[in-house]
Order: C-alpha cells, then sequence, then structure tokens
C-alpha cells in the first residue's frame, strides 16, 4: 500500500526595491516550479526603476502583489506575513532563485509520513550573476538542527528555512540588519520537529554586503545572541569578535 504524502500550502514571498536587474531569475524560479500547492506574494517598496514593468510581466502567475513604501526590509516582511495563507514561509530574495525547477516537490518527497514538521531546512549554493556555481555556503547546515545551533552563527541560510505558517512571529524591527537571525531562533525555540531535506534548496546570489553593514550586522548577530544565549556563552564562542570590538571600538 502507497503511503499518502502530505502535500502542504507553500508561500513564496520576494520583498522588492529597485531589483529590476535580478527580479526576473527569481519569478522564473517560482512560477517554473513543478510543485502547485504554491502562493507567490511580491511586497515591494514602491520602487523607482523598472521593477514594477516585471512584475506586470507576471500578474497573472503572481498571486499578490503590494508595492508602497515601508520601513525597510523587515518592515515589508512583516506585510508579507500578514498576507501569506500557506503551511510554511520561505522568503527569496530578489536575485535568489531554488536550486531546480523541482526543488518543492523534492522537499515533499522528502517528508517521511503524514505529520507536517515545524521547520523544513537544506542547504544553500552560493552563485554569481550569471547562475553559475560559485561554492556551497560557508557555514555547513547541522545534521540535526535546534535553536541552540546558532550559537555556531546561523548555519542555516535564511531562504532555506522554512517554518510552518503557525510558529511564524514579526520580525524584531529594532534589529536594521540580523532581525532574521533572531526571527529563526525564536522559531526554533517553539519548534518540536526540524526536518532536514538533505537536498540544497536555494542557489543564493553572490552580492556581496558592503563592509560597513557588514560589521553594523556582527555587532547586531552578537546582541541576538547575547539575548538567546548568555552574554558568557556568546563571548565564549565568540572571543574573536570580542577583540576585535575591543581593539578597534570604532568600527
Amino acid at each position: 500500500m502507497h503511503s499518502v504524502h502530505p502535500t502542504p500550502k507553500f508561500s513564496i514571498i520576494t520583498v522588492t526595491y529597485n531589483a529590476e536587474k535580478v527580479l526576473e531569475d527569481t519569478i522564473q524560479s517560482v512560477i517554473s516550479q513543478t510543485y502547485h500547492h504554491v502562493e507567490y506574494i511580491i511586497v515591494d517598496g514602491a520602487s523607482k526603476d523598472g521593477t514594477l514593468s516585471i512584475i506586470d510581466r507576471y500578474r497573472s502567475r503572481i498571486h499578490t502583489v503590494i508595492s508602497e513604501p515601508d520601513k525597510g526590509l523587515y518592515d515589508a516582511m512583516n506585510k508579507a506575513i500578514s498576507l501569506a495563507g500557506g503551511d510554511y514561509l520561505c522568503f527569496l530574495n530578489a536575485g535568489d532563485c531554488f536550486h531546480e525547477d523541482d526543488t518543492l516537490q523534492q522537499i515533499v518527497h522528502s517528508i517521511n509520513g503524514n505529520a507536517l514538521p515545524d521547520v523544513i531546512y537544506g542547504e544553500t549554493a552560493i552563485v554569481d550573476k550569471e547562475r553559475h556555481f560559485l561554492h556551497m555556503r560557508r557555514l555547513s547546515t547541522p545534521e540535526k538542527l535546534n535553536w541552540k545551533s546558532f550559537k555556531q552563527g546561523m548555519l542555516v541560510c535564511h531562504q532555506a528555512f522554512f517554518p510552518r505558517h503557525t510558529l511564524v512571529e514579526p520580525y524584531d524591527l529594532n534589529y536594521r540588519y540580523s532581525a532574521d537571525f533572531d526571527w529563526c531562533i525564536r522559531i526554533m525555540k517553539k519548534a518540536r520537529t526540524l526536518h532536514n531535506t538533505h537536498l540544497t534548496i536555494i542557489d543564493y546570489l553572490d552580492e556581496g554586503m558592503t563592509t560597513q553593514n557588514r560589521k553594523a550586522s556582527l555587532k547586531e548577530r552578537f546582541r541576538i545572541m547575547a539575548k538567546h544565549y548568555g552574554w558568557i556563552s556568546t563571548a565564549a564562542h565568540h572571543a574573536w569578535f570580542v577583540l576585535r570590538l575591543i581593539t578597534k571600538p570604532g568600527q
């Protein structure tokens, strides 16, 4: 007798602002998925370039589009959460793509039994603008993930982390660069079952954050780790980072 596979619905969310150069690849990677229990939501921050004309070209394949000014990336993502109706949420940035046309199908097939896990996760490949593979993400995905895993850093890319909608809370807008890090930890604290797909799920476009933002992001991550794991544990895991902050306090 064949076991009946669950058919969860995925809410795929892309937040955009002036993304005309990279958005089309992302849209095509979503609408070409062979798995059809999907809703696609695009939240645009009132782009001033050709982003909206690209969105219009695919309007019939996108379930929800809003375009209005927002207070930044995480504010836009919070809007998207309130619009989503799927079992799982997946935030796919403009420029990022699913690894294969049947990635969602493969994810569903990797789930054993009828019970849906609280979090689904997998690997991330880094690609260039031509979509050529560069390397796998530097931090490798743990075999078994739990909320303490992120003591070592963000071991699973935000885009390759699909939480159940019922566990999702808004992003904390007090964080400008690393609210996704805090968001994932909060979700994992509530999650009972975290399912490793053992699949490469996302092709992540390597654009490189400016070094200025990277430093601000690292400081935020340190604060987030201290909040969830305590100062002593965080300092012990990241002594190199503490030393850098002490020796170069202006950076």
